[in-house]
């Protein structure tokens, strides 16, 4: 009777060890399982991840290329880099000036607007030169002050220049710039990509390039603390 009661003693606590186990090892089964479900739900958002953050990168060098041949070299080309004050001393339409405009294909037709010429001093210093509206007005006419888009309403463009010459009365003070090597006689009004234009330019690619870049750097100190944090699970058990 004692063999007997020892042997059922010892059957069942085998049975029960067997039981404990299988249970620890269902439990250790889905805890795999979940680890599993979440790298391989984890993984297809953190490459998206980074190929935007590539993207971004990719976007912000292809913005930089296109400002440095547009914006950045015609500010570095442009010598009226000086600011200062004009004293408007002259301000009249000298003559008619002759201009072309599209009609359809192959179709040009001319048209006329009055030239306006403009003469400031330059910071009171005695010194005399013919004010132009911008650089591309320089380019396109050394004599008038504005340039304006030619059009078959030549009636058009006579008022605008008029309303132009009546801003600008004798004895007005504005805002100009100058060469100061002097190697260039006339002054702008305005120009056409100064320090703000050139700083906007800068910010928007910068901005989209570490925002790129910060997104690839969370992904990977995510991966690389997921690891971590595994490693010091494994030691633990």
């Amino acid at each position: 009777m004692f063999f007997v009661a020892g042997a059922k003693n010892t059957a069942a606590g085998s049975g029960g060890g067997n039981e404990r186990r299988s249970i620890y090892q269902k439990f250790r089964e889905v805890d795999i399982l979940d680890k599993k479900n979440t790298e391989t739900a984890l993984k297809p958002g953190e490459d998206r991840a980074i190929l935007l953050g590539l993207g971004m990168i990719l976007s912000s060098i292809m913005m930089y290329f296109v400002f440095c041949i547009t914006i950045l070299r015609s500010y570095a080309d442009s010598v009226w880099t000086e600011e200062g004050v004009c004293v408007v001393l002259n301000s009249t339409v000298t003559a008619d000036m002759n201009c072309s405009y599209n009609c359809g294909s192959d179709c040009w037709r001319v048209s006329k607007y009055p030239c306006l010429q403009v003469y400031v001093s330059v910071n009171n210093t005695g010194r005399v030169s013919r004010l132009s509206h911008n650089e591309e007005t320089q380019d396109a006419s050394s004599d008038c002050f504005y340039v304006p888009r030619c059009q078959k309403d030549s009636v058009a463009m006579h008022a605008m220049i008029m309303n132009i010459s009546e801003r600008l009365k004798v004895n007005q003070q504005v805002s100009c710039y100058y060469d100061p090597s002097e190697q260039q006689e006339t002054v702008l009004l305005t120009r056409l990509y100064d320090h703000s234009v050139v700083f906007h330019s800068l910010l928007w690619p910068s901005c989209m390039l570490t925002g790129g870049t910060l997104i690839i750097v969370m992904v990977k100190l995510t991966q690389y603390l997921s690891r971590l944090c595994e490693e010091i699970g494994k030691i633990k058990r």
